[in-house]
């Protein structure tokens, strides 16, 4: 059955519930999505778990397109996406205002797909205006093929926050047969983006082949902490219709996050915070002196203390670590009680860098690192999909990614029965080339034109 999907006009854009609901106010409107979060955690609402409390979920995927200009031997589209065709802008902008209706302003959106840089540059660009125009904070995820300095320049001008870069040796790119001789790409697309005012993010699928190498990569991540703000090690699933199925059992969570501690010579707390699942997720802010890695937060006791304390304080990736500290210090001058306990941790995470910190003259930057475990299409843990904090908005609402790319072909193969502003009914069939128009507008269409 095709869905009718009400596309709202441009002055409305994601604000209706607020207006509609002017006495709601929107702490309370926040405080609601952040219970609606919790809920649906179950188990995983821990002490030190920042869904629910400091956010409303990790990120949500925005596809804007099924196609890409890679065959990566990992990839997780399905064997139909490269004849799928684009979704209309319009279904885009409804599944943007969706994002904003479950989980709020400043919720971490990716622009997605496929690869999107492929979509019409002048749409890819409209789409990204319109998410920083409702207020979210839109990424870019891309291979980098067609991310030209003058497309992003264009994208950074209407409001993009991070791009993100994939490049591993799935892809089997031209130009490296290995994560090591891919550097020179890594380096290019920093080149790049230098000076757009974006945060850059580089993604890499962690498999049997480049396992050995994760130590290096995060060397060299670590050594351009000045233009990196994240890095992201996603471990193979057998999904979708890459020609790698099952990952050698040497890959899992535990071991590429020691992996990642050889590279950055220094034994990281792991559980110190937690987001969504713990089997899925792996995320911890670090800061980078002298290029030595040093965890921001290394106790999960005071972390879980601190997010119930201050938990209505919020900050994104982009912050500067002068300004998220700054805003810290005021939030805790209002709480006496806790100024030892402040001054006891800070000195905690200070101690083992003093001596990098002096060389470096007290210059630091931020480098979060980010580990995925994303479960294979046939072995679906239910707990971890109700706990995920990682969605994709789809035409019927947010849906766990693992989740989304074990059925993908149910959600991008669906014909839509799309509302424009102007009243007219687009019907939108993925397979074909062209969506068609409903039987009544093509009716007055030939009116208009035999009457002229």
């Amino acid at each position: 059955m095709n869905n009718t999907i009400a596309y709202r006009a441009d002055n409305d854009k994601g604000t209706t519930d607020a207006k509609q609901n002017e006495p709601l106010s929107k702490s309370t409107l926040r405080q609601q999505q952040l219970l609606a979060t919790k809920q649906r955690m179950g188990t995983s609402f821990t002490g030190n778990q920042v869904l629910g409390r400091l956010q409303t979920i990790g990120c949500v995927a925005v596809e804007i397109t099924q196609k890409c200009n890679l065959d990566c031997t990992l990839c997780y589209l399905s064997e139909h996406s490269q004849q799928v065709s684009d979704i209309p802008i319009e279904e885009i902008y409804r599944r943007l205002d969706d994002v904003l209706k479950h989980y709020g302003p400043g919720t971490h959106v990716q622009i997605t797909g496929g690869d999107p840089t492929l979509r019409k540059h002048s749409e890819l660009i409209d789409i990204v205006r319109y998410a920083n125009d409702l207020g979210l904070y839109t990424a870019l995820f891309t291979n980098g093929i067609s991310a030209t300095r003058k497309l992003l320049t264009k994208l950074a001008n209407v409001g993009l926050r991070d791009v993100a870069f994939h490049v591993d040796s799935t892809q089997r790119r031209d130009d490296g047969e290995d994560e090591l001789t891919l550097n020179h790409l890594r380096e290019e697309y920093l080149k790049r983006t230098k000076g757009l005012g974006l945060m850059v993010i580089f993604n890499t699928t962690v498999h049997k082949g480049n396992f050995h190498q994760v130590p290096e990569l995060v060397r060299f991540f670590r050594n351009h902490a000045d233009q990196i703000g994240l890095v992201s090690f996603q471990l193979q699933a057998d999904t979708g219709r890459g020609e790698w199925r099952k990952r050698d059992i040497v890959i899992n969570r535990e071991t590429v996050q020691k992996q990642i501690e050889i590279g950055s010579t220094f034994n990281l707390p792991w559980e110190a915070l937690q987001v969504g699942h713990r089997e899925c997720h792996s995320y911890l802010p670090t800061i980078v002196v002298n290029k030595q890695v040093y965890p921001l937060v290394n106790s999960a006791d005071f972390f879980t203390d601190f997010v119930k304390e201050f938990q209505h304080l919020s900050w994104d990736r982009q912050q500067t670590l002068s300004s998220v500290l700054w805003g810290f210090t005021k939030a805790v001058a209002t709480k006496p009680k806790w100024w030892i306990r402040i001054v006891k941790q800070g000195y905690l995470i200070t101690k083992p860098m003093i001596w990098d910190l002096f060389k470096a003259r007290a210059k630091v930057q931020k480098l979060t690192f980010f580990v995925q475990n994303f479960m294979d299409a046939n072995e679906l843990d239910q707990a971890r999909v109700d706990a995920c904090s990682f969605m994709v908005m789809t035409a019927d609402g947010p849906v766990s990614m693992c989740q989304h790319n074990s059925q993908r072909d149910d959600y991008i193969l669906k014909p839509l029965d799309i509302t424009r502003a102007d009243g007219t009914t687009l019907n939108y069939q993925p397979l074909k080339h062209k969506s068609s128009t409903s039987t009544a507008e093509q009716k007055l269409r030939s009116i208009t034109v035999n009457s002229v």
